[in-house]
């Protein structure tokens, strides 16, 4: 399973790549927003270190999806064009789909919204786990209910597992086959610790000082 930041900033973007085990990034309005900088720039940065960022167009018509994501897709190879999972925005991953543009479809919430999307040519596709459990839904069942459809249809789409909450979503996401899961910066910080790594090392460092002596 690959590994993305769920982030649009360079900084956390760089320390989390420097660990070798980041495949790419996701961005969205709100987050490049939370930062303050500037969209393309951001975006260009980060395609200097990973190999797949996905950029999310801001308009709502398919026509105007369609120019933002061609222009988008315009600014370097490693550009995914991010669309919502709307009537509209089907129309303009068949468009991109045609055209050999990646797209990311964002905001999947169902199957038939996942299927529609691999149907339309979505490169990938982003069910949000963390939202469907604040409303008391089951974000992983949703995983499992499109990782069984994909067996079955073997859609090329991958599934991105997005709006990730804590280490036992990246897990569940593996378990079930998610092609990607994308990490916030503080689950991903989370990731590589355990207290008995912690302890452990300690106590290796105080013995071998022992011997030292």
């Amino acid at each position: 399973m690959k590994l993305f930041l769920d982030s649009a900033n360079i900084t956390y973007v760089e320390e989390i790549a420097a660990w070798g085990v980041l495949d790419g990034v996701t961005t969205n309005p709100s987050l490049v927003a939370k930062e303050g900088g500037d969209f393309r720039q951001t975006v260009l940065a980060m395609c200097q270190i990973v190999p797949c960022v996905s950029a999310q167009v801001t308009a709502t018509e398919s026509a105007e999806m369609i120019a933002q994501g061609t222009e988008y897709s315009s600014w370097h190879k490693h550009i995914v064009v991010k669309v919502p999972m709307t009537t509209e925005g089907l129309k303009a991953i068949h468009h991109f789909s045609g055209k050999g543009i990646k797209t990311n479809t964002t905001l999947v919430f169902s199957v038939p919204q996942a299927i529609l999307a691999a149907k339309a040519g979505a490169t990938m596709i982003s069910p949000f786990i963390g939202r469907l459990d604040d409303i008391g839904e089951d974000g992983m069942r949703l995983i499992a209910d499109i990782m069984e459809v994909w067996r079955h249809e073997r859609f090329s789409t991958e599934v991105l597992v997005a709006s990730t909450r804590h280490p036992r979503h990246i897990v569940d996401a593996a378990k079930l086959g998610a092609h990607i899961c994308t990490v916030p910066y503080e689950v991903f910080k989370k990731l590589p610790m355990h207290p008995l790594t912690d302890s452990g090392l300690q106590k290796f460092l105080s013995d071998w000082q022992k011997v030292q002596k």
